[in-house]
């Protein structure tokens, strides 16, 4: 992979991409073109084109792109071809959805410890999963060679969970408490704010005549 800088959202598309690939792979399809990926993806194919050229040199002229080889690059580039053990932080309602979620693991990602505050929940397992005490954290993300914690817990108590997650040698945060954090240090954070999805979408059931926004390659409604 070259050092040039790669647009965000050709970062964030890097994962339908991977959907797409495995899809088709599912489907028993070898050659895929970048008018067929682009179709499936909701995109357009010189945008496809330019996206994987960040990437390497990928297609074969007059065939297109073979399938089951994309798919294991750009799982490499996602870094999804080794699972990565993760931990949920707080097991309220959010919390125990993100825990009992079975499309984790297929992806790559096993959720191999919960952690909360309420004397009531822990010692919980749910869906073979168990519940620790927080003040455990450091021992068991370390035990169990956790990589990603998952943050569903009240926005109140984030400083708290993010003063113990910088003891445990942690790589990754997804954030889904409400207030926004910053990546630091080695640990790399994503804020998930469903409010703010839910208002983009509003905006695009608002403005339905707008077909693309420009931003870093663009964007339209039913996809990036």
């Amino acid at each position: 992979m070259t050092e040039k800088k790669i647009p965000l959202p050709t970062v964030n598309r890097l994962s339908l991409y991977l959907k797409c690939f495995s899809e088709l792979s599912a489907s028993d399809v070898e050659y895929a073109s970048s008018e067929q990926v682009a179709g499936q993806i909701g995109l357009n194919p010189a945008q496809v084109r330019k996206d994987l050229a960040y990437f390497g040199r990928f297609g074969r002229r007059g065939f297109g792109y073979h399938v089951d080889q994309l798919k294991e690059n750009v799982s490499k580039i996602l870094g999804t071809h080794k699972n990565s053990n993760t931990a949920v932080v707080g097991t309220g309602n959010l919390g125990r959805a993100l825990l009992m979620y079975g499309g984790f693991e297929v992806r790559g990602f096993k959720i191999a410890a919960g952690f909360d505050v309420d004397p009531d929940k822990v010692g919980w397992e749910l869906d073979g999963v168990k519940i620790y005490h927080i003040d455990e954290m450091e021992e068991i993300i370390k035990k169990e060679k956790i990589e990603i914690v998952i943050l569903a817990t009240p926005a109140g108590a984030i400083q708290d969970v993010m003063t113990r997650l910088r003891k445990t040698g942690i790589k990754g945060v997804l954030n889904f408490a409400g207030k926004h954090l910053k990546s630091e240090g080695e640990i790399m954070v994503r804020n998930a704010d469903l409010a703010l999805e839910l208002e983009q979408l509003t905006f695009f059931m608002t403005n339905k005549n707008m077909k693309r926004i420009s931003e870093n390659g663009g964007m339209r409604p039913g996809g990036q």
